[in-house]
């Protein structure tokens, strides 16, 4: 019988793994290093951030590489996650029946306010863009899938959090409270009862003082799926700031509708 390349730890703690498998637990802990980085990363920084060697840890990056979830930036600085766990997380359940209908939906309201759309979802404390839309014939603002942003800095965080169930709510004031200031948590809680209030955002964006973001949560049979969100340019071509804050509510209807979501969801 083959041997297993696994590990039995002695008298595990409760919670702990009880059985280890040291080659993946590197591979995966060189996944999620990167995932955190905000810059591409040589091996050199992997190994110190990780406290293992080079060498110990250069097959693990070269099968990584080889089976695309990591690669080498383009400057060639180090190497940085691509996009394919996300790809497949976007392949399967909710992620990809909300895409089904999402998109269509998105194409139709961007044709019609000649402005791009995101819709994103959240992913431990921050908001990750799932599909995007850029406009026809019109200056836009183009986010990339898989962009992430922390929810407290992001419009469509905001309302994600406003419709939160009061237990989810709790939970998620105790993991993200603690990580901005007074102030700026008064500003978002602030906000979230604004959304909560109207059943739309309009606030300014953190990325850009040109830009205006506008965001709208979409439900699902399951509720609160996600949201979706312009980051609104003012044009000769464009639409008023109102106008597009309505089509997106009706967009927003329409397709939590379309996922099964009950009438009158999450007022």
């Amino acid at each position: 019988m083959a041997k297993q390349n696994l590990s039995v730890a002695d008298d595990p703690d409760e919670g702990e793994l009880r059985y280890r498998a040291p080659a993946l637990e590197k591979g995966l802990d060189i996944v999620e290093l990167l995932a955190t980085s905000p810059r591409p990363m040589p091996p050199k920084q992997i190994s110190e951030h990780l406290n293992r060697s080079v060498s110990e840890l250069f097959r693990m990056i070269a099968v990584l590489e080889h089976r695309g979830y990591v690669a080498m930036a383009e400057n060639q600085s180090g190497y940085e996650l691509t996009n394919k766990l996300f790809s497949l997380g976007m392949s399967r359940g909710v992620s990809k029946n909300l895409l089904d209908y999402a998109i269509p939906a998105m194409r139709a309201l961007s044709d019609e306010i000649l402005q791009a759309t995101h819709i994103v979802v959240t992913s431990d404390d921050q908001v990750v863009v799932i599909g995007q839309m850029d406009a026809p014939a019109a200056p836009s603002f183009h986010i990339r899938v898989g962009y992430r942003q922390d929810i407290v800095e992001s419009t469509a965080g905001v309302v994600l959090y406003a419709y939160q169930n009061p237990l989810s709510k709790s939970a998620w004031r105790k993991a993200l409270q603690p990580t901005v200031s007074a102030s700026d948590w008064t500003r978002f809680e602030q906000q979230a009862i604004h959304a909560r209030e109207k059943g739309v955002l309009v606030a300014q964006s953190a990325y850009s003082e040109s830009i205006t973001d506008i965001a709208c949560p979409v439900f699902s049979d399951r509720g609160l799926i996600g949201a979706i969100i312009i980051p609104y340019i003012r044009s000769k071509l464009s639409l008023s700031v109102e106008s597009c804050a309505q089509a997106l509510v009706e967009t927003c209807a329409s397709l939590s509708n379309a996922l099964g979501a009950a009438q009158h969801q999450g007022a």
